[in-house]
Formats: structure tokens, C-alpha cells, sequence
């Protein structure tokens, strides 16, 4: 019974991704077995409800038990295809066994009413990782683009379309406006049984999530990268793909979880292969203990930190999804985090995003940062819309700069340096970035700033007037 009072917790309280929620839990000795049971159990809940209310077994159970605990159970007698619980003897188990075959009546006529032969052909709810398209880069690491379609005679075949709405079918792809190197084909093509697939030469990543290495790469490349939260390592993967022909680049990818280190290892090393596997750098540590200092040559980051997951398909109308307290309390730690990757010396770009739909999460984040004082003393500003995705529509909420602004013009443009997306809608999960730039003067005299600081002296003039600070707008 060990799994279902494992997974019974994750039905009890759904307060984020459940995906991240069980494979971050360290207690689970089989966090895979507990993720496809509650997953299951979730998706047929309604069923599952139905016909423990119509067969009346709560009433004449005995121990008593929570209903999160008995749908598990009854999930995995009645709706697995192994029609089994799991385990060995237990009394709970046992009860609920006495009253399989009016379980099992009830589920007869539950397919009688939907008239399906079986549980896979009910009509669902939208579930965690559903999509409506099923997005893919080529991995440019590995093949070139050109080389790519003559080498995999399947992805030549497919019909293009110019919107990703008309994937309505099989058979098609989609080449993407905003993302170079991005596709998206119907979800039930099999990608996963391609040969460019096994060899690493495509990689599954959603549209949105591809977002935050493009936009540090606009229009310059950085040789030097710091991925700060990077695991499973699909940003990551794809912030290398976008490093200088030079075999000194290289992306430091930053994870601190023993299990997510080895899930982003592996990724990296099928991502690269055995020829350029030194372009990323796997670092098991937590990125806010990391000193600066020891990256001066960094001149772009990623930041993607824990978030609430509202943007995942099915959890942006959770209600616990959007409790006050907890989104505070997440908004805390991403506006520290944000600060750490804003004091490399070296830095010029860093991209902030989230799969979060909330605000709190996102322009408040930004709002947070661009009133801090010291930021602003390191030159930072909000990049322009021309910076960050200039042609994509959907923008940050210009409402929420009232709190920097009360000109409309200046909210418009603030909004104008994030973007979102929103769930189905946008083709992809719900998401969030912002970017924020210095100029390469600005980073060098709070660089000087900083050490003198350090030896306590002062800074010595060198004779010439300089220019007087410009007072700071919040954009670029």
C-alpha cells in the first residue's frame, strides 16, 4: 500500500506542477509508478466519483478511509488495464476488494451511458501534458538545418502550413515565425520513434520554453552562458546551439537537485554528442550561493526559477493554483534570485521567465527589480519591444507599470520588453519573459565601483569631466 499513500498526498493537495512536485520529492523510491497513478487518477476523476457515489461502498467500508486514498484504489481495480490493486495483503485493501463486483457493475453501465467499449475512449478534461501541437527544434549542435530534411526523408514528406492552427491533422508541419530551427507537427505524429529523434537531432521543446534563448541571442551571441536553473536542460541545450563557432564557448548549466543533475546530464550529453561535449558544463550547485566573481566572463544568463506551473495545461484555473500567500512567497524567492544573476560583473543580458500565467510572478517580478536601487545603479534596464521578440503579439499586461508610471506611453513601452503566452491559445504552455540589458560602460564602471569598494578607497578622478548619470526611465 506503500504507493497509494505516497500518491495520495499529491491528490490531497494539488499546489503546483504535479510533475515537478513528485520527481523533486526526495522520500518517493518510485516517483515514476507514483507520477502515472495520480496523473491517471486525475484524468478519469469525474468517473471514478461517479461510481463510488452510485455503488454506496463509503457508507459500508470498514476502516474508513479519505476519498483521495479510496479513488486510487478504485482507480486501479476498475479503470487500469491491469484491473488490479497493487501490493500485497492490507485491510484497506482488502475492504475495498469486497465490493469489487458492484464497483465493477457500476462501471458497465458508466460505458453503456458514454457508449464506449473502453475507459481510454471517455471524454477527458484537458490534462498536464496535452498540446496541440507538438513543437520540435532541430538541433543545430548536431546537423545542420539544410542537411537535416535531405538525411530524414519523414519530415520531408510532411505538407507545410503557414499557422499552427492548421496542424488540424497528420501529415502536416508548421515552421515557426519567431523561433529559428522550430516546428510543429500534429501530436500524434510518432516523433519519438524517428531516427532524428534517437539520434538527438531534434529535440521536443515547447514553442514558448524556446523563447528565453533566443531572446538573450538577439542580434549578438555570447560565448560565455549561464543557464542558473536548468534542468531538465532543453533551454539549456538550446542556449548552445546558439554559441559562437569557438572552442572556448560554453553554457553553465546550474542545477542543485542530486536526481535533476543526472536527468540534466543525460540530456546534455545526447544533445551534444561526444564531439562537443565540453560546450556544457554541468555545475551541482545552488546558483545563489554561487560567487560572481568566479564568472566575470559571463555575459548573458537564463534565470527560469520555480514557479506556481499556472501555465501548464490544466492548472491555470486551479484554485489553490492562484493562493496569495503562496505566489508571495514564490515572487520572493524569484525577485533574490533575479538580484544574484544581475550582479555578474560581467553580464549584459539576462532573461527571466516562468510558465506562470500570474502576474505576481512576472511584470510584479520586474516591477520589483526595476525599482530596486542597486540594480538601477548597475545600469540595468527593461530591453525594448525591437529587443525581445519584436513581432510576437502578445505582451506584458501594461495595467500592472502604473506602479513605475502613471504615463501611458512609458507602461506601453515597459510592457513592451516582456511577453506572454498563453495557454492552447498561443499553440503551447502558458509563459513568461522579460529581458533586462546593460550597457557595456555601465557594467565596466560598476565593475571598478565594486573593487574599490572592496580594497575601501575611493575612485580617483583621471582629469577629464565625465558625463552626468542619466537619470533612470525603467526602459531602454
Amino acid at each position: 500500500m506503500r504507493l497509494y499513500f505516497d500518491a495520495e498526498k499529491f491528490l490531497k493537495h494539488d499546489d503546483g506542477s504535479l510533475q515537478k512536485r513528485i520527481f523533486n520529492d526526495r522520500k518517493l523510491t518510485n516517483p515514476k509508478h507514483v507520477f502515472a497513478l495520480v496523473y491517471s487518477t486525475t484524468k478519469y476523476k469525474e468517473y471514478i466519483q461517479q461510481i463510488i457515489q452510485k455503488s454506496k461502498i463509503q457508507r459500508d467500508l470498514k476502516p474508513k478511509i479519505s476519498n483521495e486514498l479510496l479513488a486510487l484504489l478504485v482507480h486501479d481495480l476498475v479503470f487500469s488495464p491491469r484491473g488490479r490493486i497493487e501490493s500485497g495483503k492490507h485491510p484497506i485493501k482488502e475492504a475495498v476488494l469486497a465490493h469489487k463486483t458492484r464497483l465493477q457493475a457500476e462501471f458497465i453501465k458508466l460505458k453503456l451511458k458514454y457508449k464506449v467499449k473502453s475507459v481510454d475512449q471517455l471524454p477527458t478534461k484537458e490534462n498536464d501534458d496535452e498540446t496541440p501541437v507538438r513543437w520540435f527544434r532541430i538541433n543545430t549542435v548536431k546537423i545542420d538545418p539544410e542537411r537535416f530534411f535531405k538525411k530524414h526523408p519523414f519530415f520531408a514528406t510532411l505538407q507545410p502550413v503557414n499557422r499552427f492552427q492548421d496542424l488540424a491533422e497528420p501529415g502536416f508541419i508548421y515552421a515557426d515565425d519567431y523561433v529559428p530551427n522550430l516546428y510543429g507537427i500534429h501530436p500524434k505524429e510518432k516523433l519519438s520513434s524517428t531516427e532524428a529523434y534517437t539520434l538527438g537531432e531534434v529535440i521536443i521543446q515547447d514553442r514558448a520554453s524556446c523563447f528565453p534563448a533566443h531572446i538573450l541571442n538577439h542580434q549578438r551571441e555570447h560565448a560565455k552562458v549561464i543557464d542558473a536553473c536548468a534542468a531538465p536542460g532543453n533551454k539549456t541545450s538550446h542556449a548552445a546551439s546558439y554559441s559562437p563557432a569557438d572552442s572556448g564557448s560554453v553554457v553553465y548549466a546550474v542545477e542543485r537537485d542530486q536526481k535533476r543533475v543526472n536527468i540534466l546530464r543525460t540530456m546534455s550529453e545526447k544533445a551534444l554528442g561526444k564531439s562537443k561535449k565540453k560546450l556544457i558544463q554541468v555545475l551541482h550547485n545552488d546558483f545563489t550561493k554561487i560567487d560572481p566573481q568566479d564568472f566575470a566572463d559571463v555575459t548573458g544568463l537564463i534565470v527560469d526559477p520555480s514557479c506556481s506551473g499556472s501555465g501548464i495545461f490544466g492548472r491555470a484555473s486551479d484554485e489553490e493554483e492562484s493562493n496569495d500567500q503562496r505566489l508571495e512567497k514564490l515572487a520572493s524567492f524569484q525577485v533574490i534570485i533575479m538580484k544574484h544573476a544581475l550582479s555578474f560583473p560581467g553580464a549584459r543580458k539576462v532573461v527571466y521567465s516562468t510558465c506562470s500565467i500570474h502576474a505576481e510572478e512576472n511584470e510584479r517580478v520586474v516591477i520589483d527589480l526595476l525599482s530596486d536601487q542597486r540594480v538601477q545603479d548597475q545600469g540595468w534596464r527593461l530591453a525594448s519591444r525591437e529587443e525581445v521578440l519584436p513581432t510576437w503579439p502578445r505582451r506584458g499586461l501594461e495595467p500592472e507599470f502604473v506602479a513605475l508610471s502613471r504615463d501611458a506611453e512609458v507602461c506601453k513601452q515597459l510592457a513592451g520588453g516582456c511577453v506572454r503566452s498563453n495557454p492552447k491559445e498561443d499553440g503551447g504552455i502558458g509563459f513568461f519573459a522579460a529581458c533586462f540589458v546593460k550597457e557595456a560602460k555601465a557594467g565596466a564602471n560598476r565593475v571598478e565601483e565594486e573593487a574599490e569598494e572592496a580594497e575601501g578607497g575611493e575612485k580617483l578622478e583621471d582629469g577629464e569631466d565625465g558625463e552626468d548619470e542619466e537619470e533612470w526611465t525603467g526602459f531602454g
